[in-house]
C-alpha cells in the first residue's frame, strides 16, 4: 500500500480544502457568484486555489510512481514534506502579500519545482532501468 503518497495526498487535499472555502468565503462576503467582478481579494483567494490545483496533482503522481517503483521511504518523505511545506510557504506568501511579490511564495514554488524535477528524473531513471 503506498501510505507515504497517502499522507501526502491527504495533506494536500486539506489544503486545496482550505483553499477552497476561503474562495467561498469571499464569494459570499462581496456577493460575487461568477469570476472576480475586479475584486482583487477575491481574485488572490481563487488564484491561490487554483495554483494548488496546478501543482499538486502532478507531484501525487510523481510521488506515487516513486512509491510504487520502490523508492526508500526517507526520500518520499523528503520529497513529500518538501512538496507540502513548499504550498504552505506559497499560499502563506501569496495570500500575505495581495498575490504580489513575496519571499515566501518564491521559496516556496521553487521547492515545489525542485521536488516536481527531483521525482521526474527518479520516475525517468526507474522506467529506463525496467525497460
Amino acid at each position: 500500500m503506498p501510505s507515504v503518497t497517502a499522507l501526502y495526498a491527504g495533506l494536500c487535499a486539506l489544503l486545496i480544502a482550505a483553499l477552497a472555502l476561503r474562495v467561498t468565503s469571499r464569494r459570499q462576503q462581496f456577493r460575487i457568484g461568477m469570476g472576480d467582478d475586479n475584486n482583487a481579494a477575491l481574485r488572490v483567494a481563487v488564484r491561490a486555489h487554483a495554483n494548488a490545483v496546478e501543482y499538486i496533482p502532478i507531484a501525487l503522481i510523481l510521488l506515487l510512481l516513486a512509491e510504487l517503483n520502490g523508492a526508500a521511504a526517507s526520500v518520499l518523505h523528503a520529497a513529500g514534506s518538501l512538496f507540502f511545506g513548499g504550498r504552505l510557504a506559497h499560499v502563506w506568501g501569496f495570500v500575505h502579500a495581495g498575490g504580489g511579490y513575496s519571499r515566501l511564495r518564491v521559496a516556496g514554488i521553487a521547492s515545489n519545482l525542485v521536488v516536481i524535477l527531483a521525482l521526474a528524473a527518479l520516475n525517468i531513471a526507474y522506467a529506463l532501468k525496467g525497460a
